[in-house]
């Protein structure tokens, strides 16, 4: 018999129906029906019939027609919402679909795995599972020890050993023994009392990562989760069934104890959920539409699945992995800056910074070298101002190696942090197998990732520091040469003006998100957890800063674009020139003043999704080829050859170029 789910004013009802040839209208007033059931005052409804509605699907918001057969509006198990007419929704009010939603508008089940062991996980890795590209599967190794570590807990159970979070209560409450038979009901009242964070939900991207790397650190063996509790949270993952998991809450010790919680809450069929199928709804409602069925946790699983960093490390990783395309891009969009504002390539030459070896200004002055280099690419741009009496250019121009190198090297340190806390384990106690014994210690303290992350924000924000002077330098006229604020007939435009101001202000705010979370501590749990890292604001606020970068260097890369219109008909050089023409196949230049906020944010996602780096790195890794020997060391931030090809990336033949 086919079943609806069906949402009215805040309650979800299950609707079977016994005819598939009834109508949405039918599924609608019969929701209703069984709304005001139990409602002492009819819902407020004087008469159900009289009831005024629309019914729409929970996925993708389509209204649907009430004279539809169901059977051919809906498929069996479908999740659709009641909107009765006059009902004002409350701005508090859980959407159908959460906030980015349209990154899963596309949503298909992914074909390919990625086998977790709990030691080999990458960042990279762990963003392209939260893009939903890989389902997961265990390595058998992985396996068994999972199921050795479960034999542990067993033995302690069986022979009534007193351990924390097993047969204890937790925190303050360590001291005291649990019955036997309440052994169940504590991992349950645990994860209930724990779901306390408030905020908006994590989008479906970073609650995909962060139930994934939970799963990788139980995957190590070191937790004493069951193997049948862990397969089944792997199921709940390759369904992309995502438990709502407030983004507030946590303070980086014991672990992400709240977030956590809020995920474990969804896995028994508890709070709220969401999947591309249904969006918002009652978890157990969501678990069943997919097949699933509510895990019932055993002693010291509901600990083992809230017990880590892993909300701190998720949000971090993808932080890491946005600061690395952006510092690449940076690169890029400051060489187009300084081709517009004729500067000079001498501030690059390796002799320089040879004698100064930080391996990022290296990099970094070798990826200018290899976008300007007049006798490699030749520039008209260049040219044109050659015997110009310019001895040196500004600092924001000439120092761009030793601010942006700083950057990339702070990120490469980041990241070796990161990705060792990936395939760390974060519980306690920890159970060790191989000693048949567990040892309580303090593994779930964030201060390693709220540090790195507090490090990171700082380093990564001096990208737009700079940029915002680079713009400031190509909006005055009497720094540029070009016309005021980019932009013909000046007065009656007012062209990159208020682009400017944007930019400045977001590095203003910039400078308050950089002050670091984790030089503060509260005491908590009555003293029992007295110091603790604060590691979910440091990684909240990294990608907020990291944000902020990629918007101010996406207004640099508009406002360098518009610069090159007032130079034509010369030409910078090939790789400047195929930017040029990236941003100019979603951004036409400024002829007169336009609504410039869909410039900026298309500029914006040329960025995230790294089309500026793509356009402009054959050329790099080419010039690499032909320029650096062999044995000289290279960043270990500058992308590989290895990486282009296998990303499809086209190294030009020597006549492309």
């Amino acid at each position: 018999m086919p079943r609806y789910t069906v949402h009215v004013r805040g309650e979800w009802l299950a609707v079977p129906c016994r005819d598939a040839q009834l109508t949405v209208g039918w599924l609608g007033r019969e929701a209703i029906k069984r709304y005001v059931k139990n409602k002492p005052d009819n819902g407020g409804f004087a008469s159900v019939d009289d009831v005024r509605f629309l019914v729409r699907r929970c996925k993708g918001l389509g209204l649907l027609d009430d004279e539809d057969p169901l059977q051919v509006a809906l498929e069996d198990n479908e999740f659709v919402e009641v909107v009765i007419e006059g009902d004002a929704m409350s701005p508090d009010f859980i959407p159908s679909q959460p906030e980015g939603v349209y990154l899963y508008s596309k949503y298909r089940e992914p074909e390919k795995y990625i086998a977790l062991d709990g030691d080999s996980l990458t960042t990279e890795d762990l963003v392209n599972l939260g893009k939903g590209h890989y389902k997961i599967k265990l390595t058998p190794t992985a396996e068994k020890k999972v199921q050795k570590s479960r034999e542990v807990i067993d033995s302690i159970i069986k022979e009534k050993t007193v351990v924390y979070g097993i047969t204890t209560g937790f925190g303050k409450f360590a001291r005291t023994i649990i019955p036997v038979n309440k052994l169940e009901e504590l991992q349950v009242n645990l994860v209930r009392s724990h779901s306390s964070g408030v905020g908006k939900p994590l989008i479906p991207e970073r609650c995909r990562m962060l139930l994934a790397l939970r799963i990788n650190v139980l995957a190590k063996g070191y937790s004493g989760i069951s193997l049948e509790t862990l397969k089944q949270v792997i199921e709940v993952f390759n369904a992309s069934c995502l438990p709502y998991v407030p983004e507030k809450g946590t303070v980086g010790a014991s672990g992400d104890l709240a977030p956590l919680s809020h995920l474990a809450l969804g896995l028994i069929g508890e709070g709220k959920m969401w999947s591309p199928k249904s969006g918002w709804a009652d978890a157990k409602y969501v678990l069943e539409a997919h097949g699933l069925k509510p895990v019932v946790l055993k002693p010291k699983e509901g600990l083992a699945l809230i017990n880590g960093t892993q909300m701190i490390t998720s949000l971090g990783c993808e932080a890491v992995e946005r600061a690395s395309a952006i510092a690449r891009q940076a690169d890029i969009v400051a060489a187009l800056t300084l081709e517009v504002l004729k500067g000079t390539t001498k501030a690059f030459d390796t002799d320089i910074h040879a004698v100064r070896p930080h391996r990022g200004q290296v990099e970094v002055a070798f990826r200018f070298r290899s976008l300007l280099d007049s006798d490699h690419h030749p520039s008209e741009i260049a040219e044109s101002h050659r015997f110009c009496d310019r001895v040196q250019d500004a600092y924001t121009l000439r120092c761009c190696p030793q601010v942006h190198g700083v950057v990339n090297d702070t990120i490469a340190f980041v990241k070796n942090i990161i990705t060792t806390e990936l395939n760390s384990a974060t519980d306690n106690p920890m159970v060790f197998a191989s000693r048949g014994e567990t040892i309580s210690g303090g593994n779930f303290h964030g201060e390693y990732p709220a540090k790195a992350l507090d490090y990171l924000a700082i380093g990564v924000h001096e990208l737009a520091a700079i940029s915002e002077r680079r713009i400031e330098r190509l909006c005055n006229p009497s720094l540029s040469e070009l016309p005021a604020f980019l932009v013909a007939e000046g007065g009656l435009n007012s062209g990159f003006m208020i682009a400017h101001c944007t930019a400045a202000a977001l590095v203003s705010e910039n400078k308050a998100l950089c002050h670091p979370s984790s030089v503060d501590s509260l005491s908590t749990s009555a003293a029992t957890e007295d110091h603790v890292s604060m590691g979910g604001w440091a990684a909240r606020k990294a990608l907020r800063v990291i944000e902020h970068v990629e918007q101010v260097l996406a207004i640099e890369l508009l406002a360098a674009c518009q610069g090159i219109e007032f130079l034509r008909p010369l030409r910078t050089t090939t790789p400047l020139e195929k930017v040029y023409d990236l941003v100019r196949s979603v951004v036409r230049p400024w002829i007169k003043d336009r609504f410039m906020a869909p410039d900026i944010e298309a500029a914006h996602r040329l960025l995230l999704e790294q089309k500026v780096w793509e356009v402009a790195a054959p050329y790099i890794e080419k010039y690499r080829m032909e320029h650096i020997p062999e044995s000289r060391p290279v960043s270990p931030t500058a992308f590989s050859l290895e990486f282009l090809h296998k990303n499809f990336i086209k190294i030009p033949e020597s006549g492309d170029l």
